[in-house]
């Protein structure tokens, strides 16, 4: 960790006009902030040096950004732990807290989700439908569920379910038609993958303290999909 390398594509781009990411954000920039302030949005989207230049100027350890990442092995941020065993507290040592587990009471019939990133992915980017982590293949449209729980829920492994996350408000959070897979997770747990599954957990619900979201504590329960019934087509007239 703290580990920095350079990353280069090596995929064509689909098409001419697909900008990448630093360029729509710092275009979103340039339109909204105009030259009410003075940084050179457009020389940061054309020259990705430009950026490494400010982050050299304000992260610890980025000094020389540009010379630095030349080198195929990268650098390491410092970290005075790692390095010198030296702590940043009032005692100058590390300082432990023991917290108590607090244990989530599932009801019955329902499920404790954990969103989880697959192999091929890196945090919100998706390279592949691939898992080799968990023997996932193909789809990312999957809920993995302990055997024994699927047998209680009446549903078996490859069933397709709704996926609905429960509240203490009134709004649906459902996720369709996701393909059920036996997996050793623990007894009522289950995991789906992310981003996707975001849509299961409210703004609102946030941990104590750190304020993020909780994506490994989401109550949920499954039923069994049905598929929509399609429309026969008119009859063409004579």
């Amino acid at each position: 960790m703290g580990a920095v390398h350079a990353t280069r594509g090596v995929l064509a781009p689909a098409s001419k006009d697909l900008r990448s990411e630093v360029a729509i954000v710092c275009g979103l920039a340039h339109r909204t902030l105009g030259n009410r302030v003075p940084i050179a949005w457009e020389a940061m989207a054309n020259d990705y040096r430009v950026i490494r230049e400010h982050i050299a100027h304000v992260i610890p350890g980025c000094q020389d950004y540009n010379a630095k990442i030349a080198n195929p092995a990268g650098f390491f941020l410092p970290h005075a732990p790692r390095d010198e065993r030296r702590f940043e507290t009032e005692t100058k040592k590390a300082r432990f807290s023991v917290n108590e587990i607090q244990t989530i009471q599932v009801p019955p019939g329902r499920l404790l989700l954990q969103t989880v990133r697959s192999h091929d992915q890196f945090n919100t980017t998706i390279y592949s439908n691939e898992d080799r982590y968990r023997g996932i293949h193909d789809s990312r449209r999957v809920v993995l569920v302990n055997p024994q729980d699927l047998a209680e829920l009446g549903l078996a492994d490859g069933d397709h379910v709704d996926v609905f996350g429960e509240w203490t408000d009134d709004v649906e959070r459902c996720l369709r038609d996701y393909r059920l897979v036996a997996y050793p997770t623990s007894r009522q747990c289950a995991a789906a993958y992310f981003p996707e599954a975001n849509v299961l957990i409210p703004l609102e619900s946030v941990a104590e303290g750190s304020n993020t979201p909780t994506s490994k504590s989401v109550i949920i329960r499954l039923e069994r999909h049905v598929a929509a019934p399609t429309s026969a087509s008119s009859p063409l007239p004579v």
